[in-house]
């Protein structure tokens, strides 16, 4: 059966969407879906699900409204998808705690540049369905903008690492 990784927007962040992660995985064993297991309270989910990608989405984006009241946005990877963001990391030699995959829905869009803002040397770059963030210095002084990331929602490599794991267990 087919493997996903779901990743929620803005949960359990900053003190914002707060969800405990067993009601997490009650929505999702709810919605037909097997060996449901999370990871870290930041909204990262592993399961089976014979659905497709979209099915899925909006099985939990549409569990998560009616639990907290919102829309709660979700990225979706299979188990392949997760490995390849995880190989395709442009800074393999970076320390995986300062650099973070953003994982959007579609594509970055050709003008993804646009509005892009690095004072802190911070470096970027498109992936398949991600941009990737290279932070130097550390996220916690950045100043960065980059309005095409405002959709998505940002993991770092470590975690990447684990759910790609997760995924393949």
């Amino acid at each position: 059966m087919p493997v996903f990784v779901a990743l929620l927007r803005a949960v359990n962040v900053g003190g914002t969407g707060k969800l405990p992660m067993s009601d997490l995985v009650d929505m999702a064993t709810a919605a037909g879906f097997r060996r449901v297991r999370t990871y870290i309270a930041s909204g990262n989910v592993v399961f089976e699900s014979r659905g497709t990608e979209a099915r899925v989405k909006r099985a939990l984006e549409d569990a998560l409204a009616r639990h907290a009241g919102k829309q709660v946005a979700v990225m979706v990877r299979t188990a392949d998808e997760m490995a390849a963001v995880l190989a395709g990391n442009p800074f393999p030699d970076r320390a995986p705690n300062r650099t973070v995959a953003v994982f959007l829905d579609t594509p970055p869009p050709a003008d993804w540049r646009d509005g892009l803002v690095a004072p802190g040397g911070e470096e970027v770059y498109a992936g398949a369905r991600e941009l990737y963030i290279h932070y130097g210095d550390g996220m916690a002084t950045s100043r960065l903008k980059l309005p095409a990331a405002t959709p998505g929602t940002a993991r770092n490599l470590n975690t990447v690492a684990r759910l790609a794991a997760m995924a393949r267990e």
